[in-house]
């Protein structure tokens, strides 16, 4: 049977993974829902607000009874902090959550910094301010930033293990809004470092969305509401899965240039005319 030749795995920092998605636990109907659609999306690693998240729900329950902490790696989030004091805090409770249960993700965090609670988007100053601290505290820092090329430089030079531009607003479903900025982010993160992991963070809102961001080159999406709100969440999942296999695949295989008018798709010598 033939075969293509081998993808490498997704590696950010310590960690390696088959799947390229990174899916978010909030905003599911239920823990069940939330659950399935997990273990339908192929994802490896997945992202907890520990903040924001209930330790009980109303029935008495704990998110992370619906966790299997020996199959997923754990990435903390500092969402809904607006200040890098904050957010350190917040970091270093996750990591002393994760420790006691003995999950690989304890040594690091998904770090968001937010600058207003209409927009979502990062404060940059803070975010880079908060970087610069947990990367010297020993975080593998994956930080969620806008699609500033600039500001995505500055922050892998200070220590981040990835940076994570936004394609859009959080939880707006707009996907990536301007692919000209991810490409320019991709060039300076990756000039001299190919490898370096760069992961598309939020506004993700259906599957050709994720299909697009992969095939610009981005070593992965990470996403929570595209599939936690959609009509049927569990055939979501499934779609994001297969989305971002097509669009790696595409990336890897390179596509067509565009062109302004039409070419031939069969040969135009030999063909035969209407005296033979």
């Amino acid at each position: 049977m033939l075969e293509i030749a081998k993808d490498r795995p997704l590696t950010i920092g310590s960690h390696t993974f088959g799947s390229r998605l990174i899916v978010g636990t909030g905003k599911y109907a239920t823990y069940e829902v939330m659950q399935q659609a997990l273990e339908l999306s192929g994802t490896e690693c997945i992202t907890v607000a520990v903040r924001r998240e209930r330790l009980l729900d109303s029935a008495g329950r704990n998110i992370l009874d619906f966790i299997d902490t020996r199959r997923y790696t754990i990435l903390p989030n500092t969402a809904g902090c607006f200040s890098a004091e904050d957010a350190v805090r917040v970091a270093r409770l996750g990591r002393e959550i994760l420790s006691q249960l003995n999950n690989p993700g304890a040594d690091w965090v998904k770090l968001e910094v937010l600058g207003d609670k209409k927009t979502l988007l990062p404060d940059p100053v803070a975010t880079l301010q908060a970087t610069e601290i947990l990367v010297r505290e020993g975080f593998q820092v994956l930080v969620y930033t806008t699609d500033d090329p600039v500001t995505a430089k500055r922050l892998k030079e200070t220590g981040a293990a990835s940076v994570m531009p936004a394609g859009s607003p959080i939880g707006s479903g707009q996907g990536v809004l301007n692919p000209n900025n991810i490409r320019i982010c991709l060039e300076y993160l990756k000039e001299n470092d190919p490898g370096y992991p760069v992961i598309v963070d939020a506004g993700v809102g259906t599957a050709s969305d994720v299909t697009y961001a992969m095939e610009l080159g981005v070593d992965g999406v990470l996403l929570n509401t595209g599939i936690a709100h959609a009509k049927d969440p569990l055939r979501m999942a499934v779609a994001m899965k297969l989305a971002a296999e097509a669009g790696r695949l595409a990336f890897l295989a390179g596509r067509i240039p565009k062109r302004m008018y039409a070419t031939a798709s069969s040969p135009t010598e030999g063909v035969i005319t209407a005296g033979a």
